[in-house]
């Protein structure tokens, strides 16, 4: 029975790869090097399923930095699973002929040597495995060494902390002092069996627990982190173990475990097989290595045909052929700490013979490579590096820690972050990658419906901006310092006090599964009715506290205290909680009959009618929407007042008011110095859905354009960590909206586009609509809208570049 189902999988899957037509991705987006790399901040990512490979050439041998979705230790930290490094002998790299090449459509890597000798990494979709498969036409004798810098308990202190939930407040872990415990590492039989298992004893998770006056409940709080195992093993066919190594790899020493071939072969085939459960580790281990050993062929196939299928939902090529494939390093300079390493000019392109409307797309394809390799991870893609971190100290020179290392923890989720990584997923039509993060806050609802009611005595869900993979606030975010009398529900925190209204985005990328794919939301719409509760539950029950009566004049909520994104603070009515509410309650209303009944509908109609209207105030006459009728301070550099453009969409292209919004971009003063390409900022995307092409263009230009650094999307630090996930996000989302932007049923094609931009792309419309369209010389030449009964909906503009008519001309 077995052997059927094996053989109708291999079947399928070869089927399904030459049914598909070609991946729309040009050749020359593949990133082909032609010399070696000088250090891991030279990498290039690969990956697949929920694994994260850094492969690199250094010094003759290949390096894998190996990471996995959900290798949380007791710190809460997002640790790698190890360093693989592969030495040959002969080496075949010393005779030139040297190619590295990321292959998007099959989503590997290759590395060659002439035509003597090629190694061909990649990662199975399916199966958590990571295949080195070796080729050459000589006999070579081979070593596979793994790498672990977790031999010994490391104690940590100060900004290493922010690499875990500690942060700051180290001194409040057990004992005082934060301890990553020492990894399992030894040979057995012909393998090297590698793993890290959270000890018992008070983790992270008991102690923010304790902070928060939740233990009564704590036993219905899930704690990911209890008894959790993580690590896998390394083998190779016809490999035996041949002792340990020791050395130092920029600033951390190491201990090798190295298996080497029994004699020299033509052929080698390594394999990490990768394992992480709360129970029964070793059997999950031996099971999977049965599973990925028996099926290698089969998984290959399935491998290749989800990286085909991934490339023919969606893609974006402009002027296209106006490259090659090669692309340089960076300046090599040394820095204070005497550490060679890369430059990383914010948003620089590194010499290269593209134009560079062609580097935004190619580097928006790589982008979404990159998202891909989580596509079916427990757990969201981190934002501060996702599982693509390199050494800390290439990026800055004082942070000369373990390459466990990233900025802003490991299982701590930052929500004005994660957003701009999964909101371009929805135009790209990869809702299965979105998945992760929208289920990350729906197994949590429980909790934030506990916490609302053990704080406040009321219902609805309450999700902080800074949330652990638990359900509860970042312990040093929330505040040791916290007075007694202090509302134990509110962080104490001054960026992050009230800031309760990020997870409305995460409501509306739910609503977006059944309004673009047609996905069935019924296990979502608890969680979006439950967000909508909370502010209409606690905004009342606060102005009760405060007076007699729980609306205002005009029957609307008080939102106060509040809180514009972490900006204005203590601000009372924000525009974009009052945006994210309004727009939330007016798509639960336009559900189709099968969501809701009578009964809700009415109570989603009655809350709609308490949202106030968003503030405007005037700028030299000019009326401009308001961050909030008031605040109290200004703390971060957020433009929260253009909310209601992105993500709420109440102002744009076509749409009522866009001469207020527009305004808001050009005389409101907060709103110019702000403004910026780097990192989180999102001007670009504001300033594509108020249909400004040359300022769209000219900030996407530098959002997307290569980054300094060899691999051209590993763009950062920016204000978080290398690579930084929301800044290619939100520089995403900005190409896609001067694309192709809807209002209800309207189509905009080319809303900001430049002319003289040649493009070919398909994006995801609303209504299980494709579109896929090419403009050439200023011409549409080609437009294919699947359903074709959505061509009627499509509006073009006079020219690229040009105004749309209303959508409702």
């Amino acid at each position: 029975m077995h052997s059927i189902r094996l053989y109708l999988y291999i079947t399928l899957s070869l089927l399904l790869i030459q049914s598909l037509t070609k991946a729309q991705i040009p050749a020359n987006y593949n990133i082909t090097w032609s010399s070696p790399s000088h250090n891991s901040g030279e990498s290039m990512p690969c990956g697949g399923g929920d694994i994260g490979l850094n492969v690199w050439v250094e010094n003759g041998d290949i390096l894998i930095y190996f990471s996995r979705s959900g290798s949380f230790d007791e710190n809460n930290a997002l640790l790698k699973g190890g360093r693989l490094r592969v030495r040959l002998n002969p080496n075949p790299f010393l005779n030139g002929g040297f190619s590295q090449q990321l292959d998007l459509q099959q989503g590997n890597v290759l590395i060659k040597a002439g035509l003597k000798f090629h190694a061909n990494i990649w990662v199975d979709v399916y199966h958590p495995a990571v295949h080195v498969d070796l080729k050459s036409n000589t006999p070579i004798s081979t070593t596979a060494t793994y790498e672990s810098w977790r031999t010994t308990d490391l104690a940590s202190a100060g900004r290493a902390n922010n690499a875990n939930s500690w942060k700051w407040a180290g001194k409040q872990a057990p004992g005082g002092k934060v301890i990553t415990r020492k990894d399992s590492i030894r040979f057995v039989n012909d393998q090297v069996v590698f793993f890290h298992h959270n000890q018992p004893g008070p983790t992270v998770f008991d102690i923010t627990v304790h902070q928060q006056g939740l233990d009564s409940v704590k036993a219905g709080i899930p704690n990911p982190l209890k008894d959790l195992t993580f690590g896998g093993s390394l083998q190779g066919s016809d490999m035996i173990p041949d002792g340990t190594t020791t050395g130092r790899y920029i600033n951390t020493d190491f201990t090798g475990w190295r298996l080497r071939s029994q004699k020299p072969q033509r052929t080698q085939n390594i394999l990490l097989v990768l394992a992480t459960t709360n129970h029964n580790w070793q059997d999950t281990l031996d099971e999977t290595i049965r599973k990925v050993n028996g099926n290698k062929r089969t998984s290959e196939a399935a491998t290749k045909a989800w990286w085909q299928s991934f490339w023919q939902r969606s893609f974006i090529v402009i002027n296209p052929g106006g490259a090659t494939a090669t692309t340089t390093r960076g300046t090599a300079t040394t820095n204070p700490g005497g550490i060679t390493a890369t430059t990383n000019p914010l948003g620089n392109s590194t010499p290269d013979t593209a134009s560079p409307q062609w580097q935004i797309a190619r580097n928006y394809q790589l982008f979404r490579y990159m998202l891909g390799c989580n596509a079916l991870g427990r757990w969201p893609t981190k934002f501060n590096g996702g599982l693509f971190t390199w050494d800390p100290s290439l990026t800055d020179s004082a942070l000369r820690y373990t390459p466990d290392f990233r900025n802003w923890g490991g299982g701590t989720m930052t929500a004005q972050n994660q957003r701009l990584v999964y909101f371009p997923l929805t135009r790209s039509g990869d809702f299965d990658v979105q998945r992760p993060q929208l289920d990350f806050y729906l197994h949590l609802l429980r909790i934030a419906e506990l916490r609302t009611k053990i704080y406040w005595g009321h219902a609805g869900a309450c999700f902080t901006e800074q949330l652990e993979n638990f359900g509860l606030p970042n312990s040093a975010e929330y505040g040791w310092d916290m007075p007694a009398d202090h509302d134990k529900g509110v962080e104490y925190n001054a960026w992050l006090e009230y800031e309760w209204d990020t997870v409305l985005e995460f409501c509306g990328m739910m609503l977006d599964q059944q309004l673009y794919a047609g996905t069935d939301i019924h296990e979502y719409l608890p969680f979006i009715e439950s967000c909508i509760t909370f502010f209409d539950e606690h905004y009342q029950y606060l102005a009760t506290r405060r007076g007699r009566r729980p609306l205002d004049g005009d029957g609307h909520l008080i939102l106060y205290p509040g809180s514009g994104a972490e900006t204005y603070k203590m601000a009372y009515n924000p525009s974009s909680t009052i945006a994210g509410l309004y727009t939330i309650l007016t798509r639960l209303l336009a559900l189709p009959d099968i969501y809701g009944n009578d009964s809700t509908r009415k109570a989603w109609t009655a809350i709609l009618r308490r949202i106030p209207p968003i503030p405007i105030r005037y700028f030299d006459g000019h009326p401009a929407i308001a961050p909030a009728e008031a605040w109290s301070r200004i703390n971060n550099k957020e433009c929260p007042q253009l909310y209601p453009v992105f993500p709420w969409g109440i102002y744009g292209v076509g749409k009522p008011g866009l001469d207020t919004a527009i305004n808001t971009w050009k005389y409101d003063t907060d709103a110019i110095r702000f403004r910026s390409h780097i990192g989180w900022k999102q001007d670009n995307i504001f300033a594509a859905r108020l249909g400004l092409t040359e300022e769209a263009a000219n900030l996407t230009l530098k959002k997307l354009g290569n980054s300094g650094l060899r691999f051209p999307a590993f763009w950062g630090p920016g204000f978080d960590w290398t690579p930084d996930l929301n800044w290619g996000g939100s520089g995403a989302i900005g190409l896609q909206e001067m694309l192709l932007q809807t209002d209800g049923e309207k189509i905009l094609l080319f809303p900001a586009w430049p002319t003289g931009w040649d493009v070919h792309f398909k994006l995801h419309a609303p209504w299980s609509t494709t579109v896929e369209a090419t403009l050439s010389h200023g011409k549409l030449t080609d437009l294919k809208v699947t359903p074709e009964s959505r061509r009627k909906d499509v509006i073009l503009p006079d020219a690229p570049g040009a105004p749309h008519a209303s959508p409702n001309n």
